[in-house]
């Protein structure tokens, strides 16, 4: 199941009071899918909301099972405990993973992580305590993947960020940093909330994609294709991939191709290309 959300990199949400649209998310592009119990659903409404999310999960086939994550509530919330238990009772029957919001805690993981079972973890990182202990949650049992909350972390730690969001490159790089040494995929980035501006969506997609994030969060099926597209390599990256590694063959050494050195590293990045196209 991990295997599927560490090379996805179109996450959609889905609000769990909407469980029709579980099926029409999975069917829309996206690598995988996020049933959200946390900020898509109201107060009043997230104990039903919860009571009928393992009825919802039960029809789906094990394939669509390993692409859904359930989005629970952090866990200072009143709602945590009774979403580790509904947790617990949908990856009994097979679930990609579970994502935990404004995680900042390891022991508050290890519970999200006993009441998944199998199923993998991708703590949403959103708060200044978060990004101060990343390293160690990137590094904890059971974690695929990190994502970044970046909405809600300029709001805890004041910053406000221009169109760019140059402001927030360090931060980003820490997230990409921890998951590199944690042995873990590349991170997945936050949400852009313009749902009908394809040059914007792909715009932040290419950012991330150049910090080395691997994926991207969406809140609506228009924005899936944009994201592929910018986390998968073009067809000349792949052609020049492909020439790299067929001419490494016979040059055991550093050789030059069209008038470029090519060293270790540049086929370690060829072959990296190759692996996700």
């Amino acid at each position: 199941m991990g295997s599927d959300l560490a090379r996805a990199r179109s996450f959609l949400f889905v609000p769990a009071t909407r469980p029709e649209r579980i099926a029409k998310a999975l069917a829309s592009g996206a690598d995988a899918v996020i049933v959200d119990l946390e900020d898509a659903v109201a107060p009043h409404e997230k104990d039903a909301a919860r009571q009928g999310l393992p009825a919802a999960l039960a029809t789906l086939s094990p394939a669509d099972r390993a692409r859904l994550l359930v989005r629970i509530n952090a866990g200072d919330t009143p709602w945590f405990d009774a979403d580790l238990q509904v947790l617990a009772a949908t990856a009994a029957g097979g679930l990609g993973g579970a994502m935990l919001p404004k995680a900042d805690s390891l022991p508050n993981l290890a519970r999200v992580a006993q009441a998944a079972g199998p199923a993998s973890l991708v703590p949403l990182i959103e708060s200044v305590a978060g990004w101060a202990r990343v390293r160690e949650l990137a590094a904890a049992p059971q974690v695929v993947r990190l994502a970044f909350g970046h909405l809600d972390f300029q709001v805890d730690a004041g910053i406000a960020s221009g169109p760019g969001e140059e402001e927030l490159v360090p931060v980003r790089l820490e997230l990409v940093i921890a998951s590199r040494l944690a042995g873990i995929a590349a991170p997945v980035d936050g949400v852009t909330v313009a749902t009908d501006d394809a040059q914007e969506i792909d715009a932040a997609s290419q950012r991330a994609r150049r910090l080395g994030f691997g994926g991207k969060l969406c809140i609506h099926p228009a924005q899936v294709a944009s994201v592929n597209a910018a986390f998968s390599p073009s067809e000349a990256q792949r052609e020049w991939a492909r020439r790299v590694l067929e001419a490494a063959r016979t040059n055991p050494g550093v050789f030059q191709l069209d008038g470029r050195m090519v060293d270790g590293p540049v086929i370690r990045l060829a072959r990296r290309v190759l692996d996700a196209g």
